[in-house]
């Protein structure tokens, strides 16, 4: 799924295609005391914190090495990841996408570490439930929930509502518990010229409304067909016209502001922290940086009604194919799944895969982990919109602003969404 925790700042060193021919300032040579570590979290963010705290532990037990750590932006190892990993400049252990259009494209390319048996190994396939699993095993084809481990994350992620209670009791609506009542609150809003939720159509927060809304119609049997191509995918189905129809309705209704067709990511969440919107529906990485930047009292809720939502295992540790301190990242990603670091992570804002519950303190964070939880084990998570094929993302980004700027039917919209699926079905 794409990120705007990962920080606008980083994203703009994309403009030039750079990473590939600046990122390590070296001549790519590997030094046996050195492990090279590339994560794009902000450094306020729930997994930097832990992970700053397993490079310490790692540094500690491995006298003598020295983690080297670049931070990079989201889209800049988005968009030239396979390029980077067929290179002499490629890190030793890396945070990466999930799914069939990113790791499953690049390992299907032969340019990841089979790490399947250095899981079994340590255990990792043990401590992780099997629907966070599927987003790290990948077949011949590079279909997530194949029999192979190309990577392992160490938490998890879904999307959820983030609310201001206090503009709720300001303008006197309710915080709703069904989709009813969310509506409803909505509409509330409006009428007291208020735009209920924050939006980014440049990015992916408009196009997962879109899909949130589908999945409203939806069953597991719809999201796996989409997903896992278990069988042919209608994107003009019932569902998916629902979803598109709705947004581009709520879009009018002054829901979601028009004009935020052209902001990104993180421009929304800014604007919800700053106490701008009353809502904002995004991922619970979002959740640390609202923990410590919002001045207002608020809360979160699953999206109302939902049967199922957006969200998996988080993005995953992945080891390049050519990396010659391989034992040493394997280290790392073990400290990374340790008790402590995984408390570490969920009492700062993250929802960890193996953490002792009785350690997480935050009551805020319990139900963020606890609400993970619920919708884990009742098989609710359906991944994101733009995982099932190559360059999807940018497909959905566009034909949703178009959808947005009402230059196109929720017909046409999907239509081409479609051809753009078709086309990237792996042969």
């Amino acid at each position: 799924m794409i990120k705007a925790r990962r920080g606008a700042a980083l994203v703009a060193a994309l403009a030039a295609g750079s990473l590939v021919l600046t990122a390590c300032g070296g001549d790519g040579g590997s030094d046996p005391n050195e492990l090279r570590l590339w994560h794009y979290e902000a450094p306020e963010s729930a997994m930097a914190v832990a992970w700053n705290q397993a490079i310490k532990e790692f540094e500690r037990t491995h006298p003598g090495v020295k983690v080297k750590f670049e931070e990079k932006g989201f889209e800049q190892i988005q968009k030239t990841a396979p390029m980077v990993l067929n290179s002499k400049d490629a890190p030793d252990l890396m945070e990466y996408n999930k799914g069939n259009a990113t790791t499953g494209l690049i390992s299907r390319q032969g340019l990841l570490d089979d790490m399947t048996a250095e899981v079994t190994r340590r255990g990792w396939d043990k401590v992780l439930s099997p629907n966070v699993q599927v987003t790290s095993r990948y077949d011949d084809k590079g279909v997530m929930g194949g029999g192979k481990w190309f990577g392992v994350p160490n938490y998890a992620e879904y999307l959820q509502v983030y609310y201001n209670k206090d503009l709720f009791e300001k303008h006197g609506v309710k915080v709703p518990a069904t989709f009813a009542e969310f509506t409803a609150a909505m509409d509330a809003f409006v009428r007291k010229g208020v735009t209920p939720l924050t939006n980014a159509g440049a990015e992916y927060m408009a196009h997962q409304f879109v899909y949130q809304l589908a999945l409203d119609k939806a069953d597991r049997g719809w999201v796996d067909a989409f997903q896992r191509y278990t069988a042919k995918a209608n994107l003009t189905d019932a569902a998916w016209t629902a979803g598109a129809a709705t947004f581009a309705d709520w879009v009018k209704k002054g829901y979601v502001a028009k004009d935020s067709v052209g902001l990104k990511a993180e421009d929304a969440g800014v604007a919800f922290m700053s106490g701008e919107y009353p809502m904002m529906f995004s991922g619970s990485w979002w959740f640390g940086r609202v923990a410590k930047t919002a001045r207002f009292d608020w809360d979160t809720m699953v999206w109302p009604g939902a049967r199922m939502t957006p969200g998996s295992g988080g993005n995953l540790w992945v080891v390049p194919k050519g990396s010659e301190n391989k034992k040493l990242a394997y280290d790392f990603i073990d400290i990374t799944m340790k008790k402590h670091i995984q408390n570490a992570l969920g009492n700062a804002g993250g929802i960890p895969v193996a953490a002792d519950p009785a350690a997480i303190t935050d009551p805020k964070a319990k139900k963020l982990i606890g609400n993970f939880t619920t919708l884990a084990r009742n098989d609710a998570l359906a991944y994101y919109p733009d995982w099932p094929v190559p360059a999807f993302y940018d497909k959905w980004v566009a034909e949703v602003q178009r959808l947005m700027n009402g230059k196109g039917t929720p017909a046409r919209i999907l239509g081409e969404v479609q051809k753009a699926y078709d086309a990237g079905l792996p042969k």
